[in-house]
């Protein structure tokens, strides 16, 4: 009877999350956002309709438990494509001539998360602040400012056919190789939940042992051995790969990292470029499933904000939390981003674009702020301030191009044809 509540559950939020990626389509907004949108609403629109009783009826607690369950199955395989699109698109980059992009994009806004984490924690309000150690919520609302959604950035590049031009390969390439920064210093925040150092040592020690490997063992699967065998059973290899991607994400949570990270390091393991070839169908396959069940993952983080009774929450320092942190977000990235293209040598015009693309935060920002959620750095009301951020910040990159042309195209008429020869 559970089994059947369940995958009953499961139909009805995946033909929702459908419904929501078509909408969002229509309005020219990535899918995630809706897909986050409904997983939020929905809790509270089921409470409005039927009452806590009827959403209990609906929505046990055991049901919710095979949910998280799920979710955090299509989080694991999700990454795995994730981390392999990533190791991909950073191959062959010189990251020289990204130096000042990539400081752009990754220290202001993580001073901005330090600074929104050094003013919650000075107000002294636990609804907001929690009782994390003030190291970790630091690091985590640093790492919270600093990320882009990688895979709804290169989304918005191939949607708006500007994948190809210098401004959007510059900012998928610093989006990647910032996020390859703030992964190892999320794994420290994590470490420091107890207040050791040692542990937060042994976790980032760990990871990086764990990146060493994933690179070794992308070696030796690029042989042309290894890539015979895999052609051959497609479907097998994404079953290898699903289990390794679970089995690793189980390992990291029993070594004092999220499950995140070890299904991280299976796709980092993949062959990218001219090897990869034979890997290409089960990733997709791999990436595809875990897509859609990241859609129960949403809505379970909408049950955890939203299934107790708010009637004593703080709004209005939650409304102040939100403003804030939304406006530093925005500010710091689009600014430095916009300032390290511009010291870069990039134009005005591919400077602002950079800027606006590195502002994308997406599903990426939703993990982490998932992670810091279920290891109590954030509390629920800063994780649903936060979540604030990362819908708006996503939903404006889309108008924000759009406004970046129109202006170009009014100045380049404005400036007429140009003198004749």
């Amino acid at each position: 009877m559970l089994i059947a509540h369940v995958v009953a559950a499961v139909a009805a939020l995946l033909s929702l999350a459908y419904l929501a990626r078509r909408a969002a389509v229509c309005t020219r907004q990535p899918a995630v956002m809706a897909e986050i949108a409904i997983g939020l609403l929905l809790t509270p629109v089921l409470i409005a309709l039927v009452g806590r009783e009827g959403f209990t009826v609906l929505l046990p607690g055991a049901v919710v438990d095979g949910l998280r369950s799920l979710g955090q199955v299509g989080l694991a395989l999700f990454l795995v494509g994730v981390a392999h699109e990533l190791g991909d698109s950073v191959r062959g980059k010189r990251t020289r001539s990204l130096g000042w992009v990539i400081f752009g994009a990754l220290v202001p806004a993580f001073a901005a998360g330090t600074l929104a984490a050094c003013g919650i924690a000075w107000t002294g309000d636990p609804a907001l602040r929690g009782t994390a150690p003030l190291a970790a919520f630091v690091l985590l609302m640093g790492v919270a400012l600093a990320i882009t959604a990688v895979p709804v950035l290169a989304r918005i590049l191939l949607d708006r056919g500007i994948n190809g031009t210098p401004s959007g390969r510059v900012a998928l390439s610093a989006a990647v190789l910032t996020d390859a920064v703030a992964w190892p210093v999320l794994a420290v925040a994590v470490g420091l939940t107890s207040g050791s150092l040692t542990r937060a040592a042994v976790a980032l020690i760990t990871l990086l042992a764990g990146v060493a490997a994933a690179l070794g063992l992308r070696r030796l699967l690029r042989t042309g051995l290894a890539n015979r065998v895999f052609a051959w059973l497609p479907g097998g290899t994404a079953l290898v790969l699903a289990a390794a991607a679970l089995g690793a994400a189980s390992l990291a949570e029993r070594l004092g990292l999220h499950l995140v990270c070890g299904a991280f390091l299976v796709g980092l393991a993949i062959p990218t470029g001219d090897a990869a070839e034979p890997w290409a169908r089960p990733v997709r396959w791999v990436y595809t499933v875990g897509r859609w069940l990241v859609a129960v993952y949403f809505v379970v983080a909408g049950v955890t904000l939203f299934a107790r009774p708010l009637g004593t929450t703080p709004w209005l320092a939650t409304l102040v939390a939100t403003l804030v942190v939304t406006v530093l977000a925005v500010v710091s990235k689009i600014g430095g981003g916009y300032a390290g293209a511009r010291l870069a040598g990039h134009p005005r015009r591919s400077a602002a674009e950079i800027g606006v693309l590195l502002n994308t935060r997406g599903l990426t920002e939703v993990v982490v702020l998932q992670i810091g959620l279920s290891v109590g750095i954030l509390t629920p009301l800063l994780f649903l301030a936060c979540l604030v951020m990362a819908l708006v910040t996503t939903s404006l990159t889309g108008p924000a191009l759009s406004f970046i042309d129109h202006r170009a195209a009014r100045q380049g008429a404005t400036a007429g044809p140009g003198p004749r020869r």
